[in-house]
């Protein structure tokens, strides 16, 4: 059995910052921070016949996503490296862009939901890449937390589906 020292260094060995599973959840981590954000602007911003469904959605949303940040933070913690911080460097870091400001309440649903495809698209490259680097413990963040995003898009996909009710 290899001591102590030798056997962190063994399981812990790859996880420096250029590693790919790194990369992925430093880019996760930002992408909930972003999301969240973006969720509370629509939140705050809505409007029209479907104001309180989409005013709850959102912020249902972007308390799901909020706490998801935290997981990324410590797992990036967990295996040895620091969670991006400060708010310039997380939306640097994000793939998903700050929401726009003037939109109406269908273009901020669309924007919504093009967001979280990106999301969806890179935690599952993310979890191709921790399968990879055999890192099963980020594999199970990765596919536990897409299903919150695979969920949200779902709903913003029905919401899109008919012009009905959502203000132009």
């Amino acid at each position: 059995m290899p001591a102590r020292g030798a056997m962190a260094r063994e399981i812990s060995h790859e996880n420096d910052a250029a590693n790919p599973v790194v990369d992925h959840l430093q880019r996760e981590l930002c992408n909930a921070i972003v999301l969240y954000a973006n969720y509370k602007h629509y939140h705050w911003q809505t409007f029209g016949p479907l104001f309180r469904d989409l005013h709850l959605m959102f912020d249902e949303f972007a308390e799901a996503v909020i706490s998801t940040a935290d997981e990324f933070a410590e797992r990036l913690r967990m295996i040895g490296q620091d969670p991006v911080s400060g708010l310039p460097a997380m939306e640097e870091r994000a793939a998903v862009r700050s929401s726009s400001r003037d939109a109406n309440m269908r273009e901020m649903v669309e924007e919504a939901d093009a967001n979280v495809q990106i999301v969806i698209k890179n935690m599952r490259d993310g979890a191709r890449a921790a399968d990879e680097q055999n890192d099963p413990g980020t594999v199970d963040l990765f596919s536990k937390v897409v299903q919150i995003h695979e969920k949200h898009e779902w709903f913003l996909r029905q919401v899109l589906k008919k012009r009905d009710g959502l203000a132009t």
